[in-house]
């Protein structure tokens, strides 16, 4: 008799929500669809108080919602999502914001690529933006240790094929991630010291330390419902991006890495002060430096461990 073909791994596509009820929603749709045959979606609650767990409950009564009792930030719902994909003996989890939309073929091209080489520890998708579907968001991630530590291929190009190939990366980012048990059980579980921000970054470095792969899966498309002509640029967003790159060169840099980082930082924020004073914004500025001083004095213990279940 011929052999029967190999099982598919199994995924937990883990969607984590926080009072995003109106795109969540279309996000579990999208989802739903996905033509990968052997996963299971799970929406990570994390304390959402706007009626997101009941919403979703009468829209789809078969799915799998897991709730947080306490919202410690993005990074917290991601890091229970992680381990409880993996508590539960899943091969893969899919880590996912709420604010997508997926193409059928996605999770099915994210994980042919990563059973193409045991040591692909995370793959990540070609990121559109949702508005401007020929518009890149992320071709994967650059690291650098510069005012900012992280910055996304691509960002803003359209697509002309420019990254029609796959490709190892710094980083896969947290937007969607697929990342491999054992390469979890190496590098440990997502580190919620984070709150949001670099985390996805922290964690695909730890990954790569262990001897795995970071890699860009160009078939595999999602969109992002962010907008381009958007800045973002925010005295919240900043603080928190100044808070965890502070804590990401702490964890990760050699001497030439802080130097680099701190003439960076030190030519970047009075001229980013001067641009947003123009606009009322300054506080933007300021706050990124607030993150940096909150980043800096805070205690920095090893990142989490991943316990196998008993």
């Amino acid at each position: 008799m011929p052999d029967s073909p190999p099982k598919a791994p199994k995924v937990a596509a883990v969607v984590v929500n926080y009072n995003g009820k109106d795109i969540t929603l279309p996000a579990v749709e999208s989802l739903r669809r996905m033509t990968y045959p052997n996963f299971d979606l799970v929406v990570l609650d994390n304390a959402s108080t706007d009626g997101s767990p009941e919403a979703l409950a009468q829209a789809f009564p078969d799915l799998l919602q897991v709730r947080v009792d306490v919202n410690r930030g993005s990074s917290s719902g991601y890091a229970a999502g992680f381990r409880w994909a993996f508590e539960h003996g899943y091969d893969y989890v899919l880590l996912l914001n709420n604010d997508i939309e997926v193409e059928p073929e996605m999770l099915a091209e994210l994980v042919k690529l990563a059973e193409a080489d045991p040591r692909i520890g995370c793959v990540g998708p070609k990121c559109y933006f949702h508005g401007d579907r020929q518009r890149l968001w992320s071709a994967g991630g650059v690291l650098r240790f510069r005012e900012s530590i992280t910055r996304e291929r691509g960002y803003g190009e359209i697509d002309r094929g420019q990254f029609d190939q796959d490709a190892d990366v710094d980083y896969v980012n947290g937007c969607a991630i697929l990342i491999r048990r054992a390469a979890a059980e190496a590098a440990g579980s997502w580190d919620d010291l984070f709150f949001i921000c670099v985390d996805d970054a922290d964690f695909c470095t730890r990954v790569k330390r262990q001897g795995f792969r970071c890699v860009y899966a160009h078939r595999a498309v999602l969109y992002h419902l962010v907008a381009y002509t958007t800045g973002g640029y925010s005295p919240n967003r900043n603080f928190q991006f100044g808070r965890s790159g502070a804590i990401y060169v702490r964890r990760y840099a050699n001497p030439w890495n802080w130097l680099t980082w701190l003439v960076f930082t030190a030519a970047a924020l009075p001229v980013a002060w001067l641009r947003e004073a123009r606009k009322g914004n300054q506080a933007a500025a300021v706050a990124k430096l607030k993150g940096i001083c909150e980043g800096m004095r805070i205690p920095l213990p090893p990142p989490p461990r991943l316990t196998p279940p008993a």
